[in-house]
C-alpha cells in the first residue's frame, strides 16, 4: 500500500473541483480525435449497455455510445431517466433490461458505467454473474468512505438514501465476478481517485488517466482504451498493455507515488 493509500480519505480540493472546467476541453477535442478514434481497436459486435453518473441521463453517455457503435459494438443507453439512485425498483428494471438485451443479440453484456453509474454497473454485474461480460467503470465510487466525493451531499438529496447507510456499503464491497477495468484520475475533481480503487487481481484491473470527472466519457485516450478492453476475444481477457513511452505515459498505474499524489492524496 503506497503512503497516500494510507492517509484518510478526503474528498478532492476545492482547487481540483474548481478545475472541472476542463472536461469543455476534452468535449470539444471529440471532433478533433474523431479521425484517429475511428484506428482504435475493433470488436466483435456483442451489446454493451452504459449506465449515465450521478443526476445525468442519456444524453451524457451519448458521444460514448456513438464511438461504440463505430466501433461495431451495439451500444445502449440505460433509458431510466436521470440518475437518482438505486431508487424503487431501478436494480430490478436493470436486470430486465439486460436480460433483454441478452436475449436479443444471444450473447451476454458488457456494462460501463460513469461516476454513481459504474458503482451500479458492479452492483448489476455481480447480482447477474452468468448475464455480464466484462464491467468498465469511469472515476466511479466503488470503495471507502462517502466524504471522499464532493457529491455526497447530492446523492442523498436526490436518492433518499443516507451515503453511509450499511447496505449501500454492502454493495460497493461486493466485486463482479466478470472481468472488469477502473478508470480513475488523481485531478478528479468530485471523486477522490482512491474512491476508485478496485481489488486488482487475475481479471481486474485499475488504471489511472489524466481526465476530469465531468469529461472523462469523452476524453479520447479513455475511450480508446475502452475499445481495448472490449475487443478482447470472450474468456481471454488481458490487463491494458502498457509497454511503449506514449501507453506507460497515457495508462499509468494508480498505485505508484508520483507529483499527482501531492495535488491529491
Amino acid at each position: 500500500m503506497s503512503k497516500s493509500e494510507e492517509l484518510p480519505l478526503r474528498a478532492p480540493s476545492p482547487l481540483l473541483m474548481a478545475l472541472e472546467w476542463r472536461a469543455v476541453f476534452e468535449w470539444s477535442s471529440l471532433a478533433v480525435s474523431w479521425p484517429l478514434l475511428k484506428r482504435a481497436p475493433r470488436g466483435d459486435g456483442h451489446p454493451v449497455l452504459v449506465l449515465p453518473g450521478l443526476i445525468a441521463n442519456d444524453s451524457s453517455t451519448w458521444a460514448l455510445r456513438r464511438f461504440l457503435e463505430s466501433r461495431g459494438y451495439a451500444a445502449y443507453p440505460w433509458d431510466s431517466g436521470f440518475n437518482l439512485g438505486p431508487r424503487g425498483n431501478l436494480i430490478r428494471r436493470l436486470e430486465k433490461r439486460l436480460m433483454e438485451i441478452e436475449r436479443r443479440h444471444g450473447r451476454t453484456a458488457s456494462l460501463i458505467g460513469w461516476s454513481l453509474g459504474g458503482a451500479m454497473a458492479r452492483a448489476l454485474a455481480f447480482r447477474m454473474p452468468d448475464h455480464v461480460r466484462s464491467v468498465i467503470t469511469l472515476g466511479s465510487p466503488i470503495q471507502g468512505d462517502h466524504r471522499g466525493s464532493n457529491a455526497w451531499r447530492v446523492f442523498e438529496m436526490v436518492s433518499g438514501w443516507k451515503a453511509d447507510d450499511p447496505q449501500l456499503g454492502q454493495w460497493l464491497a461486493q466485486h463482479p465476478l466478470a472481468p472488469s477495468t477502473s478508470f480513475m484520475s488523481k485531478t478528479d475533481g468530485i471523486v477522490n481517485w482512491r474512491m476508485s480503487l478496485a481489488p486488482e487481481g487475475e481479471f481486474s484491473e485499475n488504471i489511472e488517466v489524466s481526465a476530469t470527472h465531468m469529461g472523462m466519457g469523452a476524453n479520447p485516450a479513455v475511450l480508446w482504451a475502452i475499445a481495448d478492453r472490449l475487443a478482447q476475444a470472450e474468456g481471454e481477457w488481458r490487463p491494458l498493455e502498457r509497454s511503449g513511452l506514449l501507453r506507460a505515459l497515457l495508462y499509468r498505474n494508480p498505485r505508484k507515488l508520483r507529483l499527482a499524489n501531492l495535488i491529491a492524496p
